[in-house]
């Protein structure tokens, strides 16, 4: 290569730099010819130029195309989310609330295994004492102060703390999993659903409607119970 030669970058450059070149060189730009992008045969620059925004067009149309499904689908959703609100504010009971969300969450949102873990409180019309519902089993203190530490719903394909066991013969079969913490002025529950498929449930998808169904349904029960001193699991294996 001799000193006058230039590189490819060099006419790049020059090119950028000088955009009326071709206007003023017309007769060059249309003798150039290039390689058709889908076969073996040359096309003018022109030629290649509409070509490529044919493709460029058929891309923004496809995206564009995929943001109206996204968008459709979160319509769906939301109208799915304000239902279950509406429903969830006529539950005059807490035993009405859960039943409500069990069946709003299997037959409108697909959710085929859920289970609830409520701690420091019990129903209004109960006595301490009498909260033998699954939902008021025992919650180690290391899974209740991870739910309390949450900012947002946790989503993955692993399980927390052995929560995956409280589906028992169903447990080995899940592969996804969805932890919603119930928070009104303090922390006193969670809300979990689980899924066969991998995919149902997967770390960085978006949360914003299982946010808003935990704070939904937080409201709603919290209607329903009272709060009591909890003891912690030191104290209570101390007695």
């Amino acid at each position: 290569m001799s000193d006058t030669d230039l590189t490819a970058d060099e006419i790049a450059a020059f090119l950028t730099a000088h955009p009326d070149f071709f206007e003023a060189h017309p007769n060059i730009l249309l003798s150039l010819n290039m390689a058709h992008p889908h076969g073996g045969r040359t096309v003018s620059i022109p030629e290649r130029q509409l070509i490529a925004t044919r493709e460029k067009s058929k891309i923004i149309e496809a995206k564009l195309g995929e943001l109206i499904s996204f968008g459709e689908e979160n319509d769906k959703l939301s109208d799915k989310v304000h239902a279950l609100t509406l429903k969830l504010i006529d539950c005059s009971s807490l035993e009405q609330s859960v039943d409500v969300l069990y069946l709003d969450l299997l037959d409108s949102f697909q959710v085929p295994h859920m289970a609830l873990r409520l701690w420091g409180v019990a129903p209004l019309d109960d006595s301490v004492g009498d909260t033998s519902a699954p939902e008021f089993q025992h919650v180690p203190v290391e899974l209740q102060q991870f739910v309390e530490a949450m900012t947002q719903p946790y989503c993955g394909n692993h399980p927390v703390y052995e929560t995956h066991l409280w589906f028992g013969e169903h447990a080995p079969h899940l592969k996804s999993y969805a932890l919603v913490a119930l928070k009104t002025d303090r922390c006193f529950g969670l809300l979990l659903m689980a899924s066969e498929s991998a995919e149902r449930f997967y770390s960085d998808m978006g949360t914003l409607f299982l946010t808003r169904i935990g704070d939904v349904f937080a409201h709603s029960i919290g209607r329903h119970v009272t709060s009591y001193h909890l003891p912690t699991d030191e104290s209570t294996s101390a007695e």
